[in-house]
């Protein structure tokens, strides 16, 4: 039983080198889509998905996630578009629900053809001052959300991909 879902969980890579030419708006909108069908805790929808394309908001984020790891390389790898995943703290399952966002984004995005890679430190970004500012004024409340991770999207640049590794023997233990 081999089905397009399965062949795309098999074939998804992180990208790691992007071209600098922003993504298309369909294909933008078609990765949001799948993100909000993705399963959350009592059906809950606690997730919030925040786009950016601006470069100076994009460039911020950056910079931010790099402080994070004490460096200033880019950590979003050249990618035009972030997406921002970030899920309401009074949800118990708010971390899962915002994971599980973050999968249905990447297969998306997968699907559509682009490039993407899930960063961390998203929850060291939103809980610093910065960050706390960047969610008021997209109009979040910083005390609401947790960052849960970075979708970043783009175009791959050649090298982009690196092969997958195999699937360790002992992945399954079956009862």
């Amino acid at each position: 039983m081999q089905t397009e879902v399965l062949q795309a969980m098999q074939e998804r890579r992180s990208c790691r080198a992007y071209l600098p030419e922003q993504i298309k708006p369909e294909e933008l909108d078609a990765v949001l889509t799948a993100g909000t069908w993705a399963p959350t805790g009592m059906g809950a929808q606690s997730p919030v998905i925040v786009a950016v394309q601006d470069k100076a908001t994009r460039d911020t984020l950056s910079r931010l996630n790099a402080a994070v790891m004490g460096n200033d390389r880019d950590p979003f790898y050249g990618a035009p578009t972030v997406l921002v995943v970030l899920a309401d703290k009074s949800r118990h399952t708010c971390v899962e629900d915002g994971s599980l966002v973050m999968g249905n984004l990447l297969l998306a995005a997968h699907a559509a053809g682009l490039g993407a890679c899930w960063i961390h430190r998203a929850r060291e970004v939103f809980a610093g001052d910065e960050g706390k500012a960047l969610l008021a004024k997209w109009g979040l409340d910083a005390e609401k959300y947790i960052g849960v991770g970075h979708c970043i999207l783009g175009y791959a640049a050649p090298g982009g991909y690196r092969e997958a590794a195999p699937r360790k023997a002992d992945y399954v233990v079956r009862v």
